[in-house]
């Protein structure tokens, strides 16, 4: 598959990147373009193949480091590179998920400043005092408070304060 022989500059453009960072990638050894009589770099097939692995990688959070273990087919690390890498994406996944649901609560909250919402408020306590952690402070997926932030045993507020609970 060494067909294309591409320059760095059109190889660089067929994946929206500057040049410099191809020249990076060939520094730390995760790519081994061919050259030219005159010592210019030329991208094949399958070096365009690896630069996308490259990108697709970094864009999944990936380290270069990880990144040449994987592309290495010698390195006896790659699974556990591999099962590690899995675990930081359901880190960065629950994460995503939380912020997701704190977001979609703000959505609905009728508290304008997050800090005054008594469910944010309430998580923060916790994480402020020192009782609890930041990751482990949030209810869980399914408890729900209404729309207008009051538990069933909160009492209503009244006047101009009711519009601002959270």
């Amino acid at each position: 598959m060494k067909s294309s022989a591409l320059s760095i500059g059109d190889a660089a453009a067929r994946f929206d990147l500057p040049t410099h960072v191809l020249r990076h990638w060939e520094d730390v050894a995760l790519l081994h373009p061919d050259r030219d009589a005159a010592g210019r770099r030329l991208f094949s097939d399958d070096d365009l193949v690896r630069i996308g692995v490259i990108v697709r990688s970094k864009a999944a959070g990936m380290s270069l480091d990880q990144i040449g273990i994987l592309l290495d087919e010698q390195a006896p690390e790659r699974h556990r590179v591999l099962e590690a890498h899995l675990e930081d994406l359901a880190r960065r996944m629950a994460d995503m998920e939380r912020s997701r649901r704190m977001t979609e609560h703000a959505l609905r909250c009728r508290s304008h400043d997050i800090t005054t919402c008594p469910r944010f408020r309430a998580i923060m306590d916790e994480v402020v005092a020192g009782t609890g952690r930041w990751r482990d402070a949030e209810p869980a997926a399914d408890a729900v408070l209404p729309v207008d932030g009051r538990s069933s045993t909160e009492p209503a507020r009244e006047g101009r304060g009711a519009a601002s609970g959270g």
